[in-house]
């Protein structure tokens, strides 16, 4: 595989003819053994009981979940829950990514900004954000708002560093070539600096929305009676496996979701970034 610029080539491979070789070798069967196999071994650590009652098989979280659909949990439906915490990470995500995205371009460029806020910036950058749980629930109380702070300080800091480093590491060659044909700084900025640090940008959305799902996961295990943090904190306290490992499961589901939108968004933004297919 060769990449130039943000377009990743493959390298275009001789059509093999069909055997059962390149049946094992093919990516989605692959794909196809490993769930397989996950799903049998957690099915038989399940039934022979090697972790006690404490995992619940695969039906059975099935059943928990349907049952969930049509009975509600503590006044809401699954997918009340699921909204629940959906809606919390989405506000957060997206204060802390307007604020962080656009601050971590301005370090970047303007080295005045980046003295005044980078050290600030390093000091807070280290403490994880389950720890501002409990000065959370001090500021702002059990409600939404403590709930969506953490979501805000645990989104905040990859968002932030991958659009420094995005501009930060942009080859001053690219910047050459604009000079040489007699541009700005004003168009370095628009032609090279910011679709160039785009990818990064991208890359950091991708890891907070996964930061976001731990924080939320976290602030609702602590003070909340709806979401799936929640719904797991209940099957624990009712002694309820089912009921835990449906909501890790759909926590999962939703997640992988909300990351493929991202990366839908990221083919729209950049749609110089692509992948050229083997033919």
């Amino acid at each position: 595989m060769e990449a130039v610029a943000n377009e990743v080539q493959k390298t275009v491979r001789e059509k093999r003819p069909f055997t059962l070789l390149t049946i094992l070798k093919n990516r989605w069967f692959l794909y196809a053994v490993s769930m397989v196999f996950f799903f049998w071994l957690w099915d038989f650590v399940g039934e022979r009981r090697i972790l006690g009652s404490s995992l619940a098989r695969p039906h059975e979280v099935l059943i928990q979940l349907a049952d969930m659909v049509t009975n509600p949990l503590a006044g809401k439906s699954l997918f009340g829950h699921i909204w629940a915490s959906t809606q919390r990470i989405l506000i957060g995500f997206v204060i802390a990514s307007v604020v962080a995205v656009p601050l971590g371009l301005l370090m970047a460029l303007n080295p005045y900004i980046n003295a005044v806020v980078k050290p600030v910036f390093d000091l807070l950058k280290p403490m994880p954000p389950i720890a501002w749980i409990s000065i959370s629930i001090l500021w702002f109380g059990i409600g939404e708002a403590s709930k969506v702070f953490i979501i805000i300080i645990g989104t905040f800091v990859p968002c932030l560093l991958n659009s420094y480093n995005g501009v930060r590491l942009i080859e001053p060659e690219l910047y050459d070539v604009v000079r040489m044909l007699g541009g700005n700084r004003r168009q370095e900025i628009i032609n090279v600096c910011f679709p160039a640090s785009f990818p990064a940008i991208f890359a950091g959305l991708q890891i907070s929305l996964s930061i976001a799902w731990t924080c939320v996961l976290a602030a609702e295990l602590v003070s909340a009676r709806s979401g799936l943090g929640f719904v797991i904190i209940l099957g624990m306290n009712l002694a309820r496996p089912a009921l835990i490992v449906g909501g890790m499961v759909v926590i999962a589901v939703v997640a992988w979701l909300t990351t493929l939108l991202v990366t839908a968004l990221e083919k729209l933004v950049c749609p110089w970034k692509r992948e050229i297919e083997a033919m």
